[in-house]
């Protein structure tokens, strides 16, 4: 007697896809087998892909089939059985042992012959060809998208897919969000967990519905993606996306994440112009010492100390004697207001004169550029010739990618701000005028960050007297190129500062200052 198991399968579980695949064949099969008298003693569905081996309910089917409960199989077509080599096999070895007898298909006629079971064969290899076929054809479509800057997959947090114009574009609603959380993190202030709080507290979730944890946003700072460049079958490449961040951001954030590597401790309670002094003896830093003392009578009395870390013979200084010689120290670089204004007129001059000299820094960025475009063809070429392996046209790819990735932002920054010295200058200006309103006023941390600044690290503390080299002045705000004298603005404007206290405010102080140098410091593409 014929009993048949009637099998119904779709290639995916997913909802939106094939939605009436199993309906469809489900409605076909009765039919066929009410038509043809035949006798179904079970339905089975599945949603798997035949590509693989492996389907549960196919497997226990057959198993059915070997312990005889059925000796047939109905199905729309062979491909709903087997679109590999394993599968299509046992189903014909099982005709050869004669433990299944019968296979059905309304679109398929077939007989249990070696005629028969050939031609079974031939559709087995058919479907198993169509398969094979269809992922070379969509690996070599993914290639195409590649090489095209298209990133092949889905969009990262903070882009969307665009199905209309099968490109990724931006999230206006969380773009801003990655950008922010770069920024955070590069300051260096905050952590993974804050991160994960702040997009959590912004309504942010995953696709899957969940919170970002740690390591997600981890993932995303780590992401080049976001400054252009895409990873594929781990080969960088270049995007045509539009980034969010800078490479100079990115890696500016991965250099935090080298640096921290563990949790930050607790900051201690500052103390005030900690870590700016050296002992003159022997040149170890100057710590902090604070005693306190109670009365019998209440009183509580504070004492801080500042002396040598070794304790050696030079005696310590009360923090109430320190403070004036520090503040006497910084009021020889305060900037007045008649220069700070003069200072401000002369940048304004100055900043149409510099346009011109970074027409040949532009031509040179531009030609390092094409350099690196020709570097990487001929990288290229080397590969497909088999000069050089696979990871080391990996390797060097990435590094002429990075490279040029910075020269390109570098130029693009340098287009967009030909002046690039104003800031720093007009930063300097700014702080040589706040040296007024700090000594004011009680912001210790606010004149221990100026005096670090002129200074450095050659400040130190002599049988309780602040003393300096005559050369000390480590701050980097120097003069433009041409300048051939060496001495930084601080200096000079010490020197100013001096003579108008000797001679009155009808000095001109403009052929000191700034003579034939020019006003602003030197730049990093100088």
């Amino acid at each position: 007697m014929e009993k048949y198991i009637l099998y119904a399968r779709k290639s995916t579980d997913t909802e939106d896809k094939q939605v009436l695949s199993i309906e469809a064949q489900l409605v076909e099969l009765r039919k066929f087998a009410k038509d043809n008298g035949l006798v179904v003693i079970d339905e089975l569905i599945e949603k798997r892909t035949a590509k693989m081996p492996g389907r549960p309910v196919f497997n226990s089917m057959i198993k059915r089939i070997e312990n005889g409960e059925a000796n047939g199989i109905l199905a729309w077509h062979p491909d709903r059985l087997a679109r590999n080599s394993i599968d299509g096999g046992q189903i014909v070895y099982l005709l050869d042992q004669t433990t299944l007898n019968y296979l059905r298909f309304p679109v398929f006629q077939f007989e249990n012959t070696s005629q028969g079971k050939f031609m079974l064969s031939i559709m087995f290899g058919q479907s198993k060809y169509y398969v094979d076929n269809l992922s070379e054809n969509t690996k070599r479509g993914l290639r195409a998208r590649v090489r095209n800057g298209d990133f092949p997959s889905q969009a990262p947090f903070g882009y969307l897919n665009d199905s209309r114009s099968k490109t990724i574009v931006l999230d206006k609603r969380y773009a801003p969000l990655v950008k922010e959380i770069f920024e955070k993190y590069a300051r260096g202030d905050q952590t993974m967990s804050q991160l994960a709080d702040f997009l959590q507290g912004n309504g942010v979730i995953t696709r899957t519905g969940k919170v970002f944890k740690d390591d997600k946003v981890k993932s995303i700072l780590q992401n080049s993606f976001y400054y252009g460049h895409f990873l594929y079958k781990g080969e960088l490449y270049e995007g045509r996306h539009q980034p969010i961040i800078s490479k100079a951001l990115f890696d500016k954030v991965q250099l935090v994440i080298a640096e921290r590597g563990h949790k930050k401790r607790a900051k201690k309670p500052t103390v005030p112009f900690l870590g700016l002094m050296k002992c003159a003896n022997c040149g170890m830093s100057i710590t902090s010492e604070t005693k306190t003392r109670t009365q019998k009578n209440g009183n509580f009395h504070r004492w801080t100390y500042y002396r040598c870390s070794r304790k050696k013979r030079n005696p310590p200084i009360r923090e109430k004697d320190l403070l004036p010689q520090l503040s006497a120290l910084l009021g020889k670089y305060a900037m007045s207001e008649k220069i700070f204004a003069f200072m401000n007129e002369r940048i304004e001059q100055d900043e149409q004169a510099e346009i011109a000299g970074n027409v040949s820094f532009l031509d040179d960025l531009r030609m390092q550029i094409t350099k690196l475009t020709n570097k990487q063809q001929i990288l290229l070429d080397s590969y497909l010739d088999q000069d050089i392996d696979r990871q080391t046209f990996l390797t060097k790819k990435s590094e002429i990618l990075s490279q040029k990735k910075s020269l390109e932002e570098n130029l693009a920054n340098l287009q967009a701000n030909q002046n690039a010295w104003i800031e720093p200058m007009t930063k300097w200006l700014e702080t040589a005028k706040s040296i007024c309103y700090l000594l004011e006023s009680d912001d210790f941390d606010g004149q221990k960050a100026v005096l670090a600044e002129i200074f450095g690290s050659n400040l130190f503390l002599h049988n309780k007297t602040i003393t300096q080299t005559p050369t000390s002045a480590s701050s980097k705000t120097t003069f433009r190129k041409g300048a051939e004298s060496g001495f930084c603005l601080w200096q000079e404007l010490r020197k100013i500062n001096q003579k108008i206290a000797h001679s009155g405010d009808d000095l001109d102080f403009y052929s000191e200052m700034v003579g034939n140098t020019g006003l602003e410091p030197v730049t990093s593409r100088m």
